[in-house]
């Protein structure tokens, strides 16, 4: 892949999640994708914060998006070679603090294959 191609990956992506399509999002992922999340370990320690695959994606998006309607990704970055894409964007959500977010997907042959989140 370019790192051109990741960053139409990376575009998509934010598209999909600010419109909560949780299909089109899960599309951008293989099948045995990992995703890691701060959130994640704090939500449910029994993951130790990493879920694989797509259905365990879709059960921590579709809760996200349950518990948070007005949850939305602002870019502020985007960085692609050809292998991954860093991304720096800001996380709102009505009524809370703005929270700036790193998460890095790494991505093989069109699809993700695994993304780790970074926040304070």
């Amino acid at each position: 892949m370019t790192s051109q191609k990741n960053l139409s990956i990376a575009h998509a992506w934010f598209e999909a999640f600010n419109s909560h399509n949780l299909e089109k999002l899960l599309s951008l992922y293989d099948d045995e994708a990992e995703h890691f999340s701060p959130k994640l370990k704090i939500r449910h320690p029994e993951t130790n914060g990493l879920v694989v695959g797509k259905e365990a994606l879709k059960n921590w998006w579709q809760d996200a998006f349950d518990i948070l309607p007005t949850l939305h990704y602002k870019v502020k970055t985007l960085t692609a070679d050809s292998d991954r894409v860093f991304m720096e964007y800001i996380r709102t959500v009505e009524n809370e603090e703005n929270m700036l977010v790193a998460e890095v997907l790494e991505i093989r042959e069109g699809s993700i294959i695994a993304s780790r989140v970074y926040h304070g």
